[in-house]
């Protein structure tokens, strides 16, 4: 097997901006984000000269830009499992470059030499810069700045999705099962002062109320809207069968739960106003917690 085909390739490039500098990013086919080498020494304005140059500590041999004696003592274990060079392939040019998070790591090594009053005068310009670099980053992680540079977010948003997806939808549909007890109707009727309704001659607003209560809350109503896309028959309102029998098992225990959650608070009412207006306060219900908040963080 030659070397090229076991060289990591390129999915997503980009350059990010930090400052007034430019660095050229990656991420590669098996998740790693990259900063070129070049990149590096751009970073910390030095050039890529003496590259053969370098101190060794436990047998790995530093690149330039930490390869300093008076510098040894701040270099962590983490440090140097990151200063291993990465060769890659974009397109069909071949590549070196370091994990991202090598970058905040050497800032962290002139930063705690300068504390130390142990950087000789001409790493004193590296350490100023690396205080800036790292308070760019201090709100947003390299990983995620990196992502963002070379569009790799707007996949993440998407594989999130479709793993919550593959969770909560079964392959296809399942047999009927009882789910909404006979328990939530009589509420549902005491709510609207209806006279006990049957399943074949139920108000076509207890449908609304099912989907608003139930179905929207989960999710945020991204498992509603991916159930209408299974279910409703195209170019009609008619609905191929009940939605939870779309359900999988994960899905079908969220959704037990909701009712649950729903009817209890029907139980506390004296009205439908009532529900409605204590129903206001009512949160989202997740397998996932958390993700659509991150998500929107990736838009």
């Amino acid at each position: 097997m030659s070397e090229e085909t076991t060289l990591s390739k390129a999915l997503y490039v980009g350059s990010l901006p930090i400052g007034d500098i430019e660095l050229e990013c990656a991420v590669l086919d098996d998740n790693s984000r990259i900063l070129t080498a070049t990149s590096i020494f751009t970073a910390f304005g030095r050039s890529r000269k003496g590259m053969n140059d370098r101190l060794e500590i436990a047998g790995t041999k530093l690149p330039p830009f930490v390869a300093a004696k008076n510098l040894e003592p701040f270099i962590t274990t983490g440090l140097l499992d990151r200063t291993i060079p990465i060769k890659y392939l974009d397109g069909t040019q071949e590549k070196t470059g370091y994990l991202a998070t090598i970058l905040p790591s050497i800032c962290d090594v002139y930063l705690a030499a300068r504390r130390n009053n142990a950087l000789v005068t001409s790493q004193q310009k590296i350490a100023t810069q690396a205080e800036i670099l790292l308070s760019a980053l201090a709100s947003v992680g390299i990983d995620a700045l990196i992502d963002e540079a070379t569009g790799f977010q707007y996949d993440r948003k998407t594989d999130a999705l479709r793993i919550l997806l593959a969770r909560y939808l079964a392959e296809g549909m399942q047999k009927w099962v009882l789910t909404f007890p006979d328990s939530f109707f009589v509420e549902l009727d005491r709510l609207y002062s209806n006279e006990k309704t049957t399943s074949r001659a139920r108000p076509l607003y207890y449908g609304r109320f099912i989907n608003k209560y139930i179905y929207e809350p989960i999710e945020n109503g991204f498992i509603k809207k991916e159930l209408d896309k299974k279910n409703i028959i195209p170019d009609t309102k008619k609905r191929r069968s009940r939605f939870h029998q779309w359900l999988s098992d994960d899905g079908r225990t969220v959704l037990i739960h909701q009712i649950g959650r729903v009817q209890g608070l029907m139980e506390a009412c004296r009205n439908i106003d009532h529900f409605r207006l204590l129903a206001k306060e009512q949160k989202t219900n997740s397998l996932m917690p958390g993700l659509f908040d991150d998500l929107d963080k990736l838009i």
